[in-house]
């Protein structure tokens, strides 16, 4: 069964953001971790130094396994970001600073 019919939500409308370029569509009150998966993207960080795969971990914002650029804006916590209409979201490198 769809958990929206299990817990009778009913969200509104979807709408498109961005990943990387790639239009993917999301619904309101959803995170970007949660947009993200449901897209079928499980990975969009990578570490500094070794450059491995990073996405959710722990998924209610303790540790910072998640980290992503939403916006032009670094080191957004995935899991906690509501995702807006339009958001531009990228797959984060290192630090999220450029070079580092």
């Amino acid at each position: 069964m769809n958990p929206l019919e299990l817990a009778g939500a009913e969200p509104g409308p979807a709408f498109t953001v961005t990943l990387d370029g790639r239009a993917i569509t999301a619904l309101p009150g959803q995170t970007v971790a949660a947009a993200l998966w449901t897209a079928g993207v499980t990975s969009w960080r990578t570490t500094r130094g070794s450059g491995r795969p990073r996405g959710v971990l722990c998924g209610i914002g303790v540790c910072f396994e998640c980290l992503v650029t939403v916006n032009d804006r670094p080191n957004q916590r995935a899991c906690l970001v509501p995702v807006r209409p339009g958001d531009t979201i990228r797959t984060q490198e290192g630090t999220g600073h450029g070079g580092c």
